[in-house]
């Protein structure tokens, strides 16, 4: 059964049924290399954001918003648009970098080495469902699927509502807590967001197999590097609260 759900919003069927630029098939090599592309490009920013903000840290929340929210226009800007990704997915990318190499950099002064063991822990969890993707040591099933995308959006729900609290001054207290409550949501929501990887491995995937266009390696690409970098905020935030223990 050919299952074309994902919970990642970028990657959903109608991106991948537009209209055709070239008669060329997008291939798992070509999103391969792509993504290696884009985690080159967030590298190379965060680098960058993380050495300017330690050198000058005046403004620094002001600018890790600024950052934030230009990758969110472009990030909004790519789903609408899929053919363009190839401009606007490396673009999303340097800003991403941007904001992820200003907040790790923050979070990293409170909690020395942090970030170090946040991307290790990140690329180990993702090497890990790749290999559980590839050996069908986990299988997308449409009970898997369903029950996954239903988490997601829970999780997207809390997030989105504890934010409109907080606007009046309120807000999940347990978000940003070191309770033990607030540690084992956290370990729910990277566990969620881990599982989120084989179904975009597994989309990625059928589309190849039903002949998407090549133009779209660049979105596949794009739509994993959202994933990925959800995983690396959600295990970040794990981390400091577990730090916070201490």
């Amino acid at each position: 059964m050919d299952y074309n759900r994902t919970s990642n919003p970028v990657l959903q069927e109608r991106a991948f049924e537009a209209e055709r630029v070239s008669t060329e098939l997008m291939t798992i090599s070509g999103c391969v290399n792509k993504t290696a592309i884009l985690l080159g490009l967030v590298a190379l920013s965060a680098v960058f954001a993380w050495k300017t903000s330690y050198a000058s840290p005046e403004g620094l929340m002001e600018k890790t918003m600024l950052f934030g929210i230009i990758a969110f226009v472009i990030a909004f800007i790519t789903i609408f648009k899929p053919y363009i990704a190839k401009i606007t997915a490396p673009l999303y990318a340097i800003f991403e970098g941007l904001f992820l190499g200003s907040i790790s950099m923050s979070i990293n002064k409170a909690y020395p080495g942090i970030a170090v063991q946040a991307i290790t822990l990140t690329f180990g969890v993702f090497s890990a469902m790749l290999m559980a993707y590839k050996t069908q040591f986990i299988r997308v099933s449409e009970k898997f699927t369903m029950g996954l995308v239903a988490a997601t959006v829970g999780i997207a729900l809390v997030y989105l509502v504890s934010m409109l609290l907080s606007l009046s001054g309120h807000g999940f207290s347990f978000l940003h807590s070191s309770s033990n409550f607030s540690i084992a949501f956290s370990l729910f929501v990277v566990a969620i967001a881990a599982l989120n990887l084989v179904l975009d491995f597994d989309f990625v995937v059928r589309q190849s197999r039903r002949g998407a266009p090549v133009e779209l390696e660049w979105y596949a690409a794009f739509g994993l590097m959202v994933t990925l970098v959800w995983l690396y905020v959600e295990i970040l935030r794990l981390l400091a609260k577990l730090n916070d223990r201490r």
